[in-house]
């Protein structure tokens, strides 16, 4: 494939197709790495992005309870010594 070098302002670039951002799940960044002349474009996953203030918010609203207790009646803590 391939993509012509634009000017964007004092710099170059190109774009990529939305079959290719679709294709390979680049959403708002991506690491460039440089190896034995090759460009390689990968893109940064952040899948836990925006937990923060999910957790901030399910606390503030009280729902960041345990679903079930973390010790049950008829455990023998003895063993683990």
């Amino acid at each position: 494939m391939e993509l012509p070098v634009i000017q964007i302002g004092n710099s170059k670039g190109f774009r990529l197709s939305k079959t290719l951002i679709e294709k390979y799940n680049i959403k708002d960044k991506i690491e460039i790495i440089l190896e034995k002349g090759y460009i390689v474009l990968k893109p940064i996953s952040q899948p836990r992005k925006g937990w923060d203030a999910a957790f901030k918010e399910m606390n503030k609203n009280g729902d960041d309870q345990l679903l079930f207790n973390d010790v049950f009646e008829n455990e023998n803590f003895e063993e683990w010594i």
